[in-house]
């Protein structure tokens, strides 16, 4: 059973420039890092923010994992579902959300701690873990309350269902590794010549897709560079946009239609997370561009909204800023009935994500598009991911990579 739990601060700083964007001018990379021991195996579970208030979050992580304090990892994952559903609505807890905020991201380190310790105790790396579980057993790790206008049980066990069939025609993603793209070419402080000099490195570590960070005050600023990494990158590579919800919906109009002429893949966060409204006449307005977002999107709930208006093209759900791996799937499963791919944002650096990606597409049936690569903090974990050619190889450690050194 559970015996020991440990809660922990911990804060990276940047080079200069690096993890810059429009909004977030000087970020300071931090984990707020739950850990939950049984019989001598301890899983690690993060959730990411820029530094101030990480304290905070590791206190909600600590009320949350006490309750967790002598129940058996086994029997505690046979039903997460279940327990999910009652933290994430404690009545008191609730108020301060509900479902997002300091207390969603403290649920967040509990929950993929908790997803850790299984694969360890299991002796495998989660992906496997996943993979080899049955629907059933799947759904029943999942909260699919307030979704059952879109996904009722019975339906997301059926949609698994159907996959079980056709997973071996999928595995080959397990040796042949899972793409990447360089989200570090075009940090919002870099200057242009820095943007062209990365653009070129990515191009030389075999990425054929990145993305550059947009949202400057002068809207002139945001088109040369886009034309920088357009021209660099070349006609057939994937360049992406990212405004980091800078944009009003006029100025996102007004500045996406004159983007179109560099050809994006997509634009990202263009205006403010929970105006999904605003989205949806946005991607009416600017098409056939098209968006992405969820970097800021707290909740299964409002992702469901996003696809109910059809304005999302791309689903950037992130398990260390939403409840964590549950609801991660659970949103996920909601993306493939809507038919919408899911393109993780890694405020993991990507650890945790490569396993769940493999999922997504293995045992769901999920398109293998590409997962995006941040390599700033490479150093600080035990088991850092691996990229070559720009591509991510499939990790073989048991758990879910996300031990701090």
């Amino acid at each position: 059973m559970i015996d020991k739990i440990q809660i922990q601060d911990k804060r990276f700083d940047l080079a200069t420039g690096a993890g810059s964007d429009a909004i977030h001018k000087d970020p300071q990379y931090s984990y707020a890092v739950t850990q939950l021991t049984e019989n001598g195996k301890t899983g690690t579970g993060l959730a990411f923010t820029l530094g101030a208030g990480n304290d905070l979050v590791c206190n909600a992580a600590k009320f949350y994992a006490d309750t967790l304090k002598g129940i058996e990892v086994e029997e505690l994952m046979g039903n997460f579902g279940q327990t999910f559903k009652k933290l994430s609505n404690e009545q008191q807890f609730r108020w301060l959300g509900p479902h997002k905020g300091v207390v969603h991201l403290g649920l967040a380190s509990v929950t993929n701690a908790c997803f850790d310790l299984w694969a360890k105790k299991r002796g495998v790396p989660l992906w496997k873990l996943l993979i080899d579980l049955s629907p059933e057993e799947i759904v029943n790790t999942l909260d699919l309350s307030y979704l059952e206008d879109v996904l009722t049980r019975e339906e997301a066990i059926e949609m698994l269902q159907s996959q079980v069939a056709s997973k071996k025609s999928r595995t080959g993603i397990l040796e042949k590794g899972y793409s990447g793209y360089d989200t570090s070419v075009g940090w919002f402080n870099y200057d242009d010549e820095k943007v062209r000099e990365n653009c070129k490195k990515a191009i030389d570590n075999g990425f054929t897709a990145m993305k550059l960070k947009v949202g400057s005050t002068d809207p002139k600023r945001d088109i040369r560079r886009a034309n920088i990494v357009r021209e660099v990158a070349g006609e057939t590579s994937k360049v992406m946009l990212d405004a980091n919800q800078q944009w009003t919906l006029p100025q996102a109009i007004s500045i996406c239609k004159e983007l179109k002429q560099m050809n994006p893949y997509w634009v990202e966060e263009p205006t403010h997370p929970d105006d999904v409204l605003a989205h949806q006449s946005l991607a009416k307005a600017i098409t056939p561009v098209k968006l992405a977002l969820g970097e800021h999107v707290p909740n299964r709930i409002i992702f469901k909204n996003y696809l109910q208006t059809g304005c999302t093209s791309f689903a950037q759900v992130d398990a260390v800023r939403v409840g964590g791996v549950s609801e991660f799937m659970t949103i996920s499963l909601m993306c493939k009935k809507f038919g919408v791919p899911v393109v993780p944002h890694v405020g993991d650096m990507g650890q945790l994500h490569q396993h769940l990606v493999l999922f997504n597409h293995i045992a769901m049936g999920h398109e293998a598009l590409f997962l995006e690569h941040i390599p700033h903090l490479k150093q600080h974990f035990v088991n850092p991911i691996k990229i070559e050619n720009g591509v991510y190889i499939t990790p073989q450690e048991t758990g879910s990579s996300c031990d701090l050194k």
